[in-house]
């Protein structure tokens, strides 16, 4: 299997190489610059240079408008008028993001069918002779079974399922470029069930380590803590270090590298690529050389662009398992599934283990026709369980835009609030713990066919697009549109007399080549102090602008940003000890919003964010907003004091 990744990536010179140096911080060379390396300066330079310099905007209203932006998006980025195939589609595919006016900046993961195709499915109503019709605009669509089954036996005996399961499977096989030969896949709940069949099933009596890297809080990651301890591993997280949040691969080497010769597997190294909340990039690399030192590699792909995960090269780093996370509709249903792929030579090695967390896939025509008391059957089961969790959910996590309200359409939205990330919007069905938001996705209940008397085969008009579109173009429009961001958010300063005081405070890493296309920013106010990032949510949907929020953590304050980590910081007041490096401790938490930057962003939804944001320079903002919605008789947002 030879990945497009290497096929197209040269021809170009512009784009990451598959094995980036395990150091997170750029090197010095003296030698002159590669092609690639040109490139990535020239980007970072013209970024910089180009967009509003020496200027600093303190008022809301001082924005230049959104034509006169775009003009010099565009002039500075000219490769962004070759994207155009993605506004076309959008139009004619997803057209009710322009209908309801709403921007999606809160989707994480890859899409299974458009809008257009949902309205079609949706016009042939699905008979059913023991049940009345359902009452929702979801079906016809296909829902899901659960059940309780042992994954090893799932993964060695299970087959390949009913029609409609092998074409799925065979739909997101190809598309994510990953060998049937080499690899077996299972339908789960959400992404947090993939990460616990895995802690259930994986052998730590004889692999005792459980090594993550990530940093944000996710529900997925906490429920395979939670569990792998209680089987007797032994946890590790990496850190990462204040400000930019950079791998302290000082430490994380230490953890991942022998200290004796004897080879023997080590246990299980979870690493993401990408952060799905504050977009830094980590180097293949420490695959490699935690599989060089006897690890077992869990990849988290839920955070990678639509078409990164079939061109980051699976025939040259083979993890052990890997999982990734669908959706149904881009800015109308964020429920879904998630898809956990193990490779074949190492089911072998897995204990066996009953869990609930995989998954059936059932036509439209079957679904009213399940046992109304059949154990691991009734959907409606998890979706209680998820909505006793919800409050409890809400503090630590970030919701999903849900149904919008467009002519053809019933009024009004739902969220979906998924456990983890911040943009973990994962509803847990089980007892899990913060949209991935993190994606993590909800319990899919449907999922579009060609109806099932035409024809066995799901059509993926989405996934089509995106397939349609190729790497190159998707990552180049990505990377143009939240580099633009990023640099018109730092130019919002607050106009005091005595010092400038950013309106913005930005996580992670800046303007950069290879940055993801994620997002985690706080408000400060005119005083200094933080604006809540659940009010800011709050209030950027009034403006029908989906955002999230959720907690950055195993942060590492070098001495010199203590007093910074004072102001920036928090501590979960829940008693409870996190764990950082090898060891558990009471841990600095920065609650953040969260952005994440789809296929279809284009830069008016960006560029709305930004005058969005900009309307916090007025210091009277909040109040404003608060009196307004009461004087509608509207319900009113309670806004702590800040």
């Amino acid at each position: 299997m030879q990945s497009p990744f290497l096929k197209e990536g040269c021809l170009h010179g512009c784009c990451p190489s598959p094995f980036l140096g395990v150091t997170e911080t750029e090197e010095t060379v003296s030698k002159p610059r590669s092609t690639s390396s040109s490139c990535r300066h020239k980007f970072s330079v013209t970024t910089t240079s180009s967009f509003f310099p020496n200027t600093q905007f303190t008022n809301h209203e001082s924005l230049p408008s959104l034509q006169e932006s775009f003009t010099h998006f565009t002039k500075s980025y000219p490769e962004y008028l070759e994207t155009t195939q993605v506004d076309q589609i959008r139009t004619q595919e997803y057209y009710h993001l322009s209908l309801s006016n709403h921007i999606c900046l809160d989707y994480i993961g890859i899409g299974l069918f458009s809008y257009s195709q949902f309205q079609n499915q949706y016009s042939t109503p699905i008979a059913s002779t023991s049940s009345p019709p359902p009452q929702y605009a979801d079906f016809p669509f296909f829902g899901i079974s659960h059940k309780s089954v042992n994954l090893k036996s799932q993964l060695l005996h299970g087959g390949a399922g009913s029609e409609l399961e092998s074409s799925t499977k065979k739909k997101i096989m190809d598309f994510l470029n990953i060998s049937e030969n080499d690899y077996s896949m299972v339908f789960t709940a959400n992404r947090s069930s993939a990460f616990r069949l895995v802690a259930e099933s994986y052998p730590f009596q004889s692999s005792r380590k459980l090594l993550t890297v990530y940093d944000y809080e996710s529900s997925a990651v906490e429920a395979m803590v939670s569990t792998s301890e209680k089987r007797g591993a032994r946890v590790m997280s990496a850190e990462f270090t204040w400000p930019r949040l950079r791998i302290d691969s000082a430490k994380l080497g230490k953890m991942v590298v022998r200290k004796r010769k004897k080879k023997t597997n080590r246990g299980l190294f979870v690493f993401p690529l990408q952060s799905r909340v504050t977009g830094t990039s980590y180097s293949y690399q420490w695959m490699s050389m935690a599989q060089e030192n006897g690890w077992h590699i869990l990849l988290d792909a839920c955070a990678l662009g639509p078409k990164d995960v079939g061109s980051f090269g699976l025939s040259l780093i083979r993890p052990d398992f890997l999982v990734c996370s669908f959706y149904k509709v881009f800015g109308e249903n964020p429920t879904g599934f998630g898809c956990l792929f193990v490779k074949k030579s190492t089911v072998p090695l897995l204990e066996c283990s009953t869990s609930t967390g995989i998954v059936s896939l059932v036509p439209p025509n079957k679904l009213f026709c399940l046992p109304e008391d059949s154990s691991g059957t009734d959907t409606e089961l998890e979706q209680a369980t998820g909505s006793r969790n919800q409050d409890r959910e809400l503090s630590k996590s970030s919701s999903f835009s849900g149904r919008m309200s467009v002519p053809s359409m019933k009024n009004g939205r739902h969220k979906n609030v998924e456990a983890s990330q911040m943009h973990e919007s994962e509803v847990k069905a089980e007892q899990e713990g913060p949209k991935d938001s993190e994606n993590s996705i909800q319990p899919v209940q449907e999922l579009a066919i060609q109806s099932e008397s035409r024809s066995s085969e799901i059509e993926c008009r989405a996934m089509d697009h995106m397939n349609s579109l190729g790497l190159m173009l998707i990552s180049n429009r990505a990377r143009f549109l939240i580099n633009w961001l990023i640099i018109a958010m730092t130019k919002l300063q607050h106009p005091n007399a005595d010092e400038m005081i950013p309106l913005i405070q930005i996580y992670g890493p800046r303007i950069k080549f290879s940055r993801g296309p994620a997002l985690a920013f706080n408000v400060y106010d005119w005083r200094g102090e933080k604006v809540e990032p659940v009010l800011v949510q709050k209030l950027a949907d009034r403006s029908n602008i989906s955002l999230s929020y959720g907690f950055l953590h195993n942060i590492s304050f070098p001495d010199k940003y203590e007093q910074e980590r004072g102001r920036v910081s928090e501590r979960i007041n829940t008693g409870e000890k996190v764990r950082v490096g090898s060891k558990r401790t009471k841990s600095d938490y920065v609650n953040v919003v969260t952005v994440a930057l789809g296929f279809l962003t284009n830069f008016e939804d960006i560029y709305r964010l930004w005058a969005f944001v900009a309307q916090f320079l007025d210091a009277d903002f909040v109040e404003k907003e608060r009196w307004r919605y009461t004087a509608l008789n509207q319900k009113t947002v309670e806004v702590l004091e800040i």
